[in-house]
């Protein structure tokens, strides 16, 4: 028998923009929405701010659908562009301001973007032939002026919810960036669901420390607003400076990846930062029970939320903080809107504790990969008979198990995806990379276990072994490819093992990796 699923009110979808409407309408416009480095925002002021941003927007690209690229860090553009660039009938393509210019290139021509809004940094880094034909480039402050010298404001729209909102690019274990397609529905039905099972309440305040090019990241802005509470974004250097934030402006809610929870373990917190802290949440990998310990130890009081999720479907299940202690490491039950299920090899539904694929059935999976039907028939496929839902599903490729009292366990990846202090990356683009130096003929990149990045990337490169190449591959490597996906080692060889079919052996290499530097 199916989990029920939990609903929350409110459920029916809406254009995304009308989350900007809502704290209005229930009478908290005058609290807080929105701290900046230099400024506060109300939710009056933030409705004002979002009207005013389309509007101009509108102006600058009057072709209902066009795509529309954030490149810059957080700040007033990048938290009001989602629900702008929806308001005015566009799509979001936010890029992660730590790729760099070839990643950047390639999504604004896989995309099709006709204006990148950015930090003048990152836009003097592009060169001849990186902006699409018919794109115009601004920087970030140069958009809010225009924006408010204007001074058109644009009434909340009528858009149809399943029309296409955002695309959020997402590395594949083979190949370049993938570009996730999301509408209307699945990013408002994603805030209700979250606001809704964390509890959030209008007096809540969230520390956004994680990337908004992310659905978890821009998730924390979404289901915030929609609970009508107060987003203080944060670029940080070191784990101090969250704390520091926590305690400066009394933070509720914080969102990591395990990675930075390790890190944030490892400081002092006073107990003006950890007094405030009601919940903590988790994604972008699994916390280890070391790590639930350290962290039910440091935030005695705040609730812990364990959750998994996948662009392609948002986000797939949590689990509730009461049974942390006992569970802790269970992935939890699905999400209100989500419904999950386990096939097994059969193609039928995995008995308890069988091992089998998750499956994302519901309104939050996706419409596909942006101008990738080939891709998007591997991984949304029609839903399992047993679904409530019908319609297309997401096909994980993780493995996963249920209990017999409906708990979910990670059992293990399929495909060759690394997972890196919260980032997931494609081998392909780092080994692409290696071999376009010039310096190798070969190389296999893959992930190691690492107690504090969940997966080390290590390359192992088959070329001319002497002092200057491996000198300057790094240096190359650093160039060409942002800091999260620099190889922690690269292993050079003078041969690679092959498999029966005359193919580098990627099992052979990874079980050497795995035995010479596993945690």
């Amino acid at each position: 028998m199916l989990p029920s699923m939990p609903q929350p009110p409110d459920p029916l979808p809406r254009p995304l923009d009308h989350l900007a409407e809502l704290a209005g309408a229930a009478g908290r416009g005058e609290a807080p929405a929105l701290v900046l480095r230099d400024a506060m925002l109300n939710h009056n002021q933030l409705r004002q701010r979002v009207a005013r941003l389309a509007g101009w927007l509108e102006q600058q690209v009057p072709a209902k659908g066009a795509r529309v690229a954030s490149w810059a860090a957080k700040g007033e553009l990048t938290c009001l562009l989602p629900l702008a660039a929806a308001r005015a009938g566009l799509v979001h393509v936010p890029i992660n301001p730590l790729l760099k210019r070839a990643q950047a290139a390639h999504i604004l021509a896989d995309s099709g973007t006709r204006l990148l809004i950015g930090t003048g940094s990152r836009l003097a880094s592009l060169e001849p032939g990186d902006l699409p034909p018919g794109c115009a480039a601004l920087g970030e402050g140069e958009a809010l002026a225009a924006a408010e010298a204007a001074a058109r404001e644009l009434g909340p729209s009528g858009a149809d919810p399943a029309e296409l909102a955002a695309i959020l690019y997402t590395s594949g274990s083979t190949g370049r960036p993938k570009g996730v397609m999301l509408s209307h529905a699945n990013m408002w039905l994603g805030a209700v669901s979250v606001a809704h099972y964390l509890g959030l309440e209008g007096d809540d305040v969230t520390l956004a420390v994680l990337p908004l090019s992310f659905d978890y990241g821009q998730n924390q802005l979404l289901s915030t607003w929609f609970a009508g509470g107060c987003v203080v974004p944060l670029d940080f250097l070191f784990p101090k400076d969250v704390a520091k934030a926590c305690a400066a402006h009394g933070v509720t809610t914080l969102a990591a990846v395990p990675p930075l929870w390790v890190q944030l373990t490892e400081i002092a917190w006073p107990a003006d930062a950890r007094a405030p802290l009601r919940r903590l949440t988790n994604s972008g990998g699994a916390l280890t029970v070391d790590l639930v310990r350290s962290l039910r130890g440091l935030f005695p009081d705040a609730r812990l939320f364990p959750m998994y999720g996948l662009t392609e479907a948002f986000r797939s299940t949590y689990l509730d903080p009461d049974l942390v202690d006992s569970h802790p490491t269970s992935m939890g039950k699905a999400i209100p809107f989500a419904e999950i299920l386990v096939v097994n090899d059969a193609g039928e539904i995995a008995a308890d504790d069988e091992e089998g694929e998750l499956v994302h059935c519901g309104p939050l999976v996706a419409q596909g990969y942006w101008q990738d039907p080939e891709r998007t028939a591997e991984r949304f496929k029609p839903v399992p008979a047993a679904s409530i839902y019908g319609g297309t599903a997401v096909w994980s490729g993780d493995r996963v198990r249920r209990s017999k009292d409906g708990l979910l366990y990670f059992a293990g990846r399929r495909d060759a995806m690394i997972k890196s202090a919260g980032h997931r990356i494609s081998p392909q683009e780092i080994e692409e990379a290696a071999i376009a130096t010039g310096l190798v003929a070969e190389a296999v990149a893959l992930g190691v276990a690492h107690a504090r990045l969940g997966q080390a990337v290590h390359l192992v490169v088959r070329g001319a072994r002497d002092d200057a190449a491996q000198a300057d591959l790094p240096k190359r490597l650093q160039r060409d490819l942002p800091n999260f996906m620099q190889p922690q080692h690269i292993h050079w060889r003078d041969t690679m093992p092959l498999n029966p079919n005359g193919k580098i052996d990627r099992t052979a290499v990874q079980a050497q990796l795995n035995k010479d530097f596993g945690e």
